[in-house]
Order: C-alpha cells, then sequence, then structure tokens
C-alpha cells in the first residue's frame, strides 16, 4: 500500500487489482482480511509496516539494493583473515563456468526437468567425493553443513532405535542452535567437555556419560577451533562399544594430507562442500555431504537422493539414475523420515568440477600448502609480545585460536585497528567461549601469500604495543 492506495508492480502478476479480485473470488472470500480470518488477531500487524515507499521501478530497486551492499567492505577489498565455517579459497575459472550454464543455474535447485547431464554430473561429484572420504555412499548435497551433521545425527538415532547423542563441545554456537533445533523434540542432545590444554574431546568426559541409551558421538576433525583431534580411534571405540556410531564431521579440503575418518571409525561423516569451488557469498555457496559404508540400514535411512549408474537397454551404455527413490520424503511425502526440499545440486555439481580439476595430486598439493602457510603464520604471530598462539598443544591445519590477554586489550579494539588498516582479523571467540579469554580464530588458506601473513604480523605488532 502506499498513501492508501494499491501499488501495481510490473514483477508481481498477483499486486494487479482485477488478479487479486478474481482471487478472492475463487476462495469465496470478501476481502483480504477474509481470507487471513484464520489467524488470531493478536498475530495480525495493524497499519502499515515501517517500510520504504515500493520502487515501480526495477532499475530503481536495483540501485536502492546496490546502495545498500556499497556499505559492505569485502574480502576482495580487505586482506582476510575470517574462516570459521565459510573459507575465502581460490575457485577456478572453470568452476563458474560450468554452474553459470543455464541448464544448471537457471533449473530448480540446479536440477532441470529435461536432462541435461546432471544426474552423471551429480554421480561424478558423489563419485569422487566417495573417493576422497574413503565410503561408499554420498548424499546430493543438503542446504549446508549444519544441516548435514543434524541428519547424520537423526539418522544415527534411528539406526540405533536410541534418542541421545553425544556431542564435543568445541562447536560452533551457531551449528550448535542448528543442531539442537533439528533433534528436538524427540533426540537429546548432551555436550561433552574438552581437555584446556590440546582442545581434544575430553575421554573421561566421554566414559563417564556414554551409555546403551546413546546413538552417537560426534565430533569435528579438524575442531571448529582449528585443532585436529588425534583420539579419533579411541572416540570411535568407545562408542562401539556401547553399540553406538561414530559421527564425524570434516572438511573435505584437508583430506588430500589427513586420515579420512572412515579410517578410524567413522560409521556416518559429513561436512561443508564450500571450500571446493564455491565463493563466499554473503552467507549463500553453503551445502553439505553425508557419506555411509554401502550397508542397506545406512542407505536407507538417508533422506535426500542418491545417484548411481546401471545399464540401459543399449548393449554397452551407461544410464544414471536415483538409487532408492521410494525411501526419500520425494515419494512418501509426509509419510518421510525427514522432509528434503530444494536441495543444493548446483553447488554438488560445482563441487564435482573443482574434484576432477584438482585431481589426487592437486589435493594433496593444496592441503601441504594451507599447513606449511598456517605453521608460518602461527609461528610469525606467535614472535609478538602479549599474544599466544595457538593456545592448544595440537597439531592445526589451517585455522588457530590467537589470545590477546596479555596485551591489554579486547579483541573487538585490536580488530577494529586492524579494519582501519584494510584487513579483517580473526572471528571473535569471545563470547562463544569466554573460558579463552580475549581470543580469536584466524583461518589461513592457500590464498595466503607470505607477504600477507608477514603484514599481518607487523599490523598487529603495532596494535599491540
Amino acid at each position: 500500500m502506499n498513501d492508501g492506495k494499491s501499488v501495481v508492480y510490473p514483477y508481481i502478476p498477483n499486486s494487479a487489482p482485477e488478479t487479486k479480485a478474481q482471487m478472492l473470488k475463487d476462495v469465496a472470500a470478501e476481502s483480504t482480511e477474509d481470507f487471513f480470518e484464520d489467524v488470531p488477531e493478536r498475530l495480525r500487524i495493524k497499519g502499515m509496516m515501517n517500510l520504504p515507499d515500493p520502487f515501480p521501478s526495477e532499475w530503481a530497486l536495483k540501485k536502492h539494493v546496490e546502495g545498500i551492499l556499497a556499505k559492505n567492505r569485502t574480502a576482495a577489498e580487505c586482506l582476510s583473515f575470517l574462516g570459521a565455517g565459510c573459507w575465502q579459497h581460490h575457485v577456478p575459472a572453470v568452476c563458474d563456468e560450468v554452474n553459470q550454464r543455464s541448464e544448471f543455474l537457471t533449473a530448480y535447485a540446479g536440477e532441470p526437468y529435461d536432462d541435461h547431464g546432471r544426474f552423471q554430473a551429480l554421480f561424478e561429484y558423489t563419485s569422487m567425493m566417495g573417493e576422497l572420504l574413503d565410503m561408499d555412499v554420498v548424499n546430493v548435497p543438503t542446504y549446508d553443513g549444519y544441516q548435514a551433521a543434524a541428519t547424520a545425527l537423526r539418522m544415527a538415532a534411528r539406526i540405533t532405535d536410541r534418542q541421545e547423542v553425544l556431542v564435543a563441545r568445541t562447536m560452533c554456537s551457531g551449528k550448535l542452535m542448528k543442531i539442537r533445533d533439528y533433534l528436538k523434540p524427540d533426540v537429546e542432545l548432551r555436550l561433552l567437555d574438552y581437555n584446556r590444554l590440546t582442545g581434544h574431546l575430553d575421554l573421561d568426559a566421554l566414559r563417564s556419560a556414554i551409555s546403551s541409551n546413546t546413538a552417537a558421538v560426534y565430533f569435528e576433525n579438524p575442531s571448529y577451533l582449528g585443532f585436529i583431534e588425534t583420539a579419533g580411534n579411541e572416540i570411535s571405540g568407545l562408542a562401539h562399544d556401547f553399540g553406538a556410531l561414530s559421527v564425524v564431521s570434516v572438511n573435505p579440503i584437508t583430506l588430500g594430507v589427513l586420515t579420512p575418518p572412515a579410517r578410524y571409525g567413522a560409521d556416518l561423516v559429513c561436512g561443508d562442500i564450500q571450500p571446493l569451488g564455491m565463493h563466499m557469498q554473503f552467507g549463500g555457496g553453503q551445502a553439505g555431504f553425508i557419506a555411509t559404508r554401502d550397508e542397506e540400514k545406512y542407505v536407507m535411512e538417508f533422506p535426500s537422493r542418491l545417484f548411481g549408474i546401471t545399464s540401459t537397454r543399449v548393449e554397452g551404455e551407461y544410464g544414471f539414475g536415483d538409487v532408492a527413490y521410494e525411501r526419500t520424503s520425494f515419494a512418501q511425502r509426509e509419510k518421510g523420515k525427514e522432509w528434503v526440499g530444494t536441495a543444493a545440486a548446483l553447488w554438488g555439481i560445482t563441487a564435482g568440477v573443482y574434484l576432477a580439476l584438482m585431481g589426487p595430486k592437486g589435493m594433496t598439493e593444496i592441503g601441504d600448502a594451507i599447513l606449511a602457510r598456517a605453521r608460518y603464520a602461527m609461528l610469525q604471530l606467535s614472535k609478538i609480545g602479549g599474544i599466544q598462539t595457538p593456545i592448544f598443544q595440537s597439531p592445526h591445519f589451517g585455522e588457530f585460536v590467537v589470545n590477546f590477554d596479555d596485551t591489554g586489550k579486547t579483541v573487538g579494539e585490536i580488530h577494529r585497528a586492524l579494519l582501519q588498516q584494510g584487513i579483517f582479523g580473526g572471528k571473535d571467540l569471545s563470547r562463544e567461549f569466554p573460558e579463552l579469554g580475549e581470543s580469536a580464530l584466524y583461518s589461513i588458506t592457500e590464498i595466503h601469500s607470505q607477504e600477507d601473513i608477514d603484514r599481518l604480523a607487523q599490523e598487529l605488532k603495532e596494535v599491540v604495543a
């Protein structure tokens, strides 16, 4: 509404008065108020919402939105050391070239109704992910790694017919909140403490908490706080001793140099594929995966689509399509084990392009590069007076915690000073993990040069002086 009059938007057909009138007539409603009569009065907004006047011109709307976005400073303009679940990696041009193809980009969830090769593209993606993870079955992507973790835990609860999961406390608070919400109301989540010296899961806490009611033990490797969990075999072994499953979240970019979770007892592996050819996009560009062994008890609990290969009526020809489609909510609808809607198939195709381009050698090289750069960064920052890093006595991959307690300054103060120099510092952890004091999580990837890291060290030295 604008000045009490209806506004007709050229790009919203249903805003035309005659269209609105016909819609009301079709549902036997006299007015819009009649249409919403099922909504209680206490939930209805009275009067005008505090919104700007509408933009009847598409150009005016575009200009307005671009003006808002222009207030942001991006990682393309600044030197960024932010990570914590969304990392700045190099995206090969071929990844953008393929995922911008109209048959993929403009399709529903990256899945055109006419098959222009997307079944095979997704099969190839899941096959390469399976090889990387040393697992047999990988799903078409979920919305993000958060959902993948939550779904993997629900799968574990259904497989074991138990309603309790144990989770390492060194998890991102946002991810923990998402998992809690997804497990409600019938699966209880219990947090396990960590060793303050190493950051590793406290095995004594695990032994005390685990029982015959436990469906799964969940941990991340590398962890949200950057350290590598070296007791994977012991954690999985304890879970299996009680008939529980081991669920491990992993960053796939690490698996060219780190042991895949399947080799230290993981039954379900999950994570986010954003590092595999996806730009950071103001919260977009996320997609998750779940992987298991090729056993019926696991396969039939996947709520999302799986693609396989099969022979056709033509000798020597192969086709690609759904595996056990009948178990999905697409087939069962409201009777599905979980509701799965629009997934992130476009990002699965993108990740498949990235993996095909990199190959095993490329994945090893990028893992080695990140390890070396992160180690160099930790050494350089640890030389600065008042700064302690890494705070955990453990191996790290690409992220590590930096503590500023002895500088007498807060993380916020330090990062505001860095921003004035065109640098994004790491993620402030002081609210998520108050026991770590004034600490931040810094991220290093293959895009950071020695000069970048030296610049960070020099600016930090001046800021804390």
